[in-house]
């Protein structure tokens, strides 16, 4: 595998920061940094890592909260996000590198794909490591659950579709890795999604969208464990 991808759950909303580590080059990108900075750099530096790149997922507080303070520390790094979720964002930002689904970006050895999945916000963003079929999901994809759509910018119907289209674009064996700790375990397979997840066992986009937007939180709680197929 060209890369190693370390996980760190910080902060009060159990928030997974990702730091996606390229092998060959030491080079590091961090993904949704947030709440304890210090940490992230301090992961950094005991993995003898130069972090060089800032993905962000979405633009939520507890996912970006963090990155002025990283780019204080690595002035070079360059900072990646949607060009919708810029746009919906609507911040300033001094240097940002906007990307549209589909596009890629090579981080010394390791092959990063954008992926546009609208519905948590307009301009949400997965990233696929195609070597190892990696999917860091943000609050798009959470093991056996989902982001919520009742936010500014969310969209049930078009969480529906980015659902299925994950499920039918990427291998069974693609590994999830999720914005948050929400579940019984912190990373699962898209098989084991398509097996256990709720919000994947809709043909009907009007059934996903009652589900998600009325039903889900009255009848469920975290820690997330799988529901079979009705």
């Amino acid at each position: 595998m060209p890369y190693r991808i370390h996980r760190q759950e910080l902060g009060p909303m159990e928030n997974f920061v990702y730091l996606i580590e390229d092998r060959a080059s030491h080079r590091g990108a961090v993904v949704d940094p947030a709440w304890e900075p210090e940490a992230i750099i301090r992961q950094a530096r005991e993995n003898d890592v130069e972090i060089s790149d800032i993905l962000l997922t979405h633009s939520h507080h507890d996912h970006i909260n963090g990155v002025e303070a990283i780019l204080e520390q690595y002035p070079n790094a360059r900072l990646h996000l949607l060009k919708p979720e810029a746009e919906f964002w609507g911040k300033e930002l001094e240097r940002p590198e906007l990307h549209h689904g589909g596009d890629e970006m090579r981080l010394g050895d390791t092959d990063i794909r954008f992926l546009h999945t609208p519905g948590h916000t307009p301009g949400s963003a997965c990233f696929h490591m195609p070597a190892g079929d990696d999917l860091i999901t943000g609050d798009t994809l959470f093991v056996f659950g989902c982001g919520r759509c009742d936010l500014a910018g969310g969209d049930p119907e078009q969480m529906f579709h980015t659902l299925n289209g994950l499920r039918q674009g990427l291998p069974a064996r693609t590994c999830i890795h999720p914005g948050h700790n929400y579940a019984e375990k912190p990373e699962s397979t898209l098989e084991e999604e398509d097996a256990g997840n709720p919000f994947l066992h809709f043909h009907d986009k009007d059934d996903f969208v009652h589900y998600r937007m009325v039903e889900h939180d009255r009848v469920r709680s975290t820690p997330y464990h799988p529901i079979r197929r009705r």
